[in-house]
């Protein structure tokens, strides 16, 4: 009969599962709950030692897994996996794949599935599944399909493919290292390829023929072309159309088609709405709406919608109209902006781009924005509206630091994408 763990057993149980709960909460970084967890771990060990059959566990012990041969390889891939995804070293396959899609969906179905299976063979699936994301759901709202229908395959066929290697997942590395260091004979790269092959094939026949139909159907928020519901800040000035008149007459300029949520003054001084406040230079009024009517709002007000206090250095801030572009940027983890903000991290001085507004996405726990956008803490999934010209949407867009989807171009690849395939190669 197998033995209770003993006080350290179940600490480390407890442990494990404070570790979890700490995972799934958003505003807790993943590496700030990881290094808790492991600094935890080893004051407790250090203040009350373990010993078994007379030898002591020395806490440093832990720390001793960072330098495993396999986790170093799963960081190497890792590394030349998101290379190939911020070069769009892969783009052009993504590209022939969107072609094929428009002429015959169903064997650039197969051909999308068979694909996958066998770039993940060899890369992190993760870098895979960001290259065709845009592509397969652009091609679920054209054919009117559910997106999980396209996307959960190859997912599931990434997960297959990558069982084919020795470095096609973490848990293969992981595996086959330990199994060496316990004495065993050592798995060859592609000893796990005949088998999968085998039973992989038969999978991926499966998801293509198959698995579309079982899933559910589902109303997905990205089917709502809708555009989407910004906040900004339109900024008074002595020029304005609006300044000088009572906040009624202002509204009366748009034809009362302006939300406005609040007006402020000086330092985030808010002024009640009355109809009777008279609007002046330096007031700033918040409102919600769309791109196209936020930009009808400035042209009708003769505002701003963005301070041109500390613009002075960006080029082409105020170049001509027809030379300016809107685009959408998303705020990702890992990215510049998460956990940032649009003045700390100088994103006006470092691409040029003008923010304009920001769209958050109500769910469950979301903070509102208020206040300023550029002093709001962005954090995943947000969208900032930013407005520049075609070659500053390019450049950041080649700079592989955000997510641009004003979709005017196509992603272009950049100077270093031949270079991240011959660093895979």
């Amino acid at each position: 009969m197998a033995s209770l763990p003993g006080a350290h057993g179940v600490f480390v149980l407890l442990l494990t599962i404070v570790a979890l709960y700490l995972f799934t909460r958003d505003r807790l970084p993943l590496e700030a709950s990881g290094l808790t967890i492991l600094i935890v771990l080893l004051i407790v060990f250090e203040l009350f030692p373990y010993e078994a059959d007379g030898v002591r566990l020395v806490p440093t012990s832990f720390l001793s897994g960072f330098g495993h041969e396999a986790l170093i390889t799963i960081c190497a891939l890792m590394i030349i996996g998101t290379g190939l995804e911020v070069t769009g070293a892969l783009q052009p396959l993504a590209a022939g794949l969107a072609k094929a899609w428009n002429a015959k969906p169903k064997l650039a179905s197969l051909a999308t599935l068979a694909i996958s299976g066998i770039l993940s063979a060899f890369l992190n699936n993760t870098p895979i599944v960001v290259m065709l994301l845009p592509m397969l759901v652009g091609v679920a709202l054209r054919n009117k399909l559910a997106p999980s229908s396209l996307l959960m395959p190859v997912g599931f066929a990434t997960l297959v493919g990558g069982m084919a290697t020795t470095i096609g997942t973490s848990t293969n590395l992981l595996v086959v290292a330990i199994a060496a260091d316990l004495g065993l004979e050592p798995f060859e790269m592609f000893d796990f390829t005949v088998p999968v092959l085998l039973v992989g094939s038969i999978g991926v026949l499966y998801l293509w023929l198959v698995a579309p139909r079982l899933l559910p159907e589902r109303e997905q928020p990205l089917s709502d072309r809708a555009p989407r519901v910004f906040n900004a800040m339109l900024h008074i000035n002595d020029a304005s159309k609006a300044c000088g008149l009572n906040f009624a007459e202002c509204l009366s300029l748009t034809s009362n088609e302006m939300r406005v949520d609040r007006i402020e003054r000086g330092e985030g001084l808010a002024v009640t709405k009355l109809p009777s406040v008279t609007i002046g230079a330096g007031d700033r009024l918040a409102v919600r709406d769309t791109p196209e009517r936020l930009k009808e709002f400035e042209k009708q007000l003769g505002a701003k919608l963005y301070s041109e206090t500390g613009l002075e250095d960006i080029a082409d801030a105020s170049a001509a109209a027809e030379q300016q572009f809107l685009a959408e940027i998303v705020v990702t983890r890992g990215s510049l902006l998460h956990r940032g903000t649009l003045t700390s991290t100088r994103f006006a001085q470092r691409t040029g781009l003008i923010p304009l507004a920001l769209h958050r996405a109500r769910e469950a726990g979301s903070e509102e924005i208020s206040g300023n956008i550029e002093t709001t803490r962005l954090r995943a999934g947000d969208v900032v509206l930013v407005q520049g010209t075609r070659a500053q949407l390019e450049s950041l867009k080649g700079s592989g630091t955000a997510l641009v989807l004003d979709g005017t171009t196509d992603l272009p690849t950049t100077h270093r994408a031949n270079r991240a395939l011959a660093i895979m190669s």
